[in-house]
C-alpha cells in the first residue's frame, strides 16, 4: 500500500530510452567534424590555388586591390557556411534519438549542442592539419635564395624578399652561407623600419657599408639602395600588418557564422531524423517519407 499524499508513477518506456543526464553522441560528432574538416580543407585549397587569399608569400600579393581582399573574406564565409552546414547537419541527423520530457524542445536543444560540439571539434582537426603541414608549407613558400636555416630571417624572407634581392644584387660570386647570413642580418635591420623610431643611424650606416662591400659598389650607390629598401620595407610591412589584422577579423567572423550554421543545420538534421525525410533527394524541397 502506498503512503497518503504520494503519487506513484509507472514508466511505460524502456529504461534505455530514459537517460540519467545529458549525453553526447560522440560518433555523430566525430563524423560531422570529419565532414566539416574535409569540406573546409578542400574549399580552402581551391581558394588558395585561384588566389583568394588575403596574404601570401609571393612578392606581388601586396599589389592586390581591396576588392580582392573583400572577395577573399566573402569566400571564407562561404567556406564556413558549407563546411559547418554539412558537418552540423550530419551530426544532427546521425545522433541517436532520445525520448525525454518536452521532446521537441529538448531534442532541438540537444541537436543544436551537437552541432556546436561538431563545430569545435572540426576547428581542432583543421588546426591539427595546419600544424602538420606548416613545416612543408614554410619550406615550399621560402624564396629561391636558400633554405630557411637557423641564420635566416623567415619573416624578412616572406615579406621583404624582393628588397633583400635588390639590396645585394651583384655580379660578383659569393658564398651561399655568407650571403644567407647577410640577408638575414639585413632583414632584421629592415624590419625596424616599421617601428616608431625607424632604422637608427648606426644601423643605416652599417647596412650601407655591408651592401657596398658585398655588392662591390660605391658608398653613394649603396646608400641609395639602403634608403630605397628602407622606404619600400616600411610600406610593405605596413600593408602586411593591415592584411594580418584584416585576415584575423575575417577568420573570426567566418568561424562565428560557422557556429550559427552548425547549430541550425544540426537542428534541421534532427528534425529530418525525427520525420524520416531525405530533403536532398526531393527537388520540391518538401522532403520525402522513407
Amino acid at each position: 500500500m502506498s503512503a497518503v499524499g504520494v503519487v506513484e508513477t509507472v514508466r511505460t518506456e524502456p529504461l534505455a530510452e530514459w537517460p540519467a543526464g545529458p549525453t553526447v553522441d560522440w560518433r555523430a560528432v566525430l563524423g560531422g567534424a570529419a565532414i566539416a574538416a574535409g569540406v573546409s580543407f578542400t574549399l580552402l585549397a581551391f581558394g588558395s590555388a585561384v588566389g583568394l587569399s588575403v596574404a601570401s608569400t609571393a612578392p606581388t600579393w601586396r599589389d592586390s586591390s581591396a576588392w580582392l581582399w573583400l572577395l577573399s573574406g566573402l569566400f571564407l564565409v562561404f567556406v564556413a557556411l558549407c563546411a559547418f552546414g554539412f558537418g552540423g547537419y550530419a551530426a544532427g541527423r546521425m545522433r541517436a534519438p532520445v525520448r525525454v520530457v518536452a521532446e521537441t524542445v529538448e531534442s532541438e536543444l540537444r541537436d543544436g549542442m551537437h552541432g556546436l560540439i561538431t563545430w569545435g571539434v572540426a576547428i581542432f582537426l583543421s588546426a591539427l592539419l595546419a600544424v602538420a603541414g606548416a613545416g612543408v608549407a614554410s619550406r615550399a613558400a621560402a624564396p629561391s635564395g636558400g633554405t630557411a636555416g637557423p641564420a635566416a630571417s623567415v619573416t624578412g624572407e616572406n615579406i621583404i624578399a624582393s628588397e633583400l634581392d635588390e639590396l645585394f644584387r651583384t655580379d660578383r660570386p659569393a658564398l651561399a652561407s655568407d650571403i644567407e647570413y647577410r640577408r638575414a642580418e639585413a632583414a632584421r635591420i629592415l624590419l625596424k623600419s616599421s617601428s616608431h623610431r625607424g632604422v637608427p643611424d648606426e644601423d643605416r650606416g652599417y647596412l650601407t657599408a655591408m651592401v657596398g662591400r658585398v655588392a662591390g659598389i660605391s658608398d653613394a650607390e649603396a646608400a641609395d639602395r639602403v634608403n630605397r629598401a628602407i622606404a619600400n620595407s616600411r610600406d610593405e610591412l605596413y600593408r602586411a600588418r593591415v592584411a594580418a589584422v584584416l585576415q584575423a577579423f575575417l577568420i573570426a567572423a567566418a568561424l562565428l557564422i560557422g557556429a550559427a550554421a552548425a547549430w541550425f543545420a544540426a537542428v534541421e538534421g534532427g528534425r529530418d531524423r525525427e520525420r524520416g525525410t531525405v530533403p536532398v533527394w526531393d527537388w520540391s524541397w518538401r522532403g520525402r517519407r522513407v
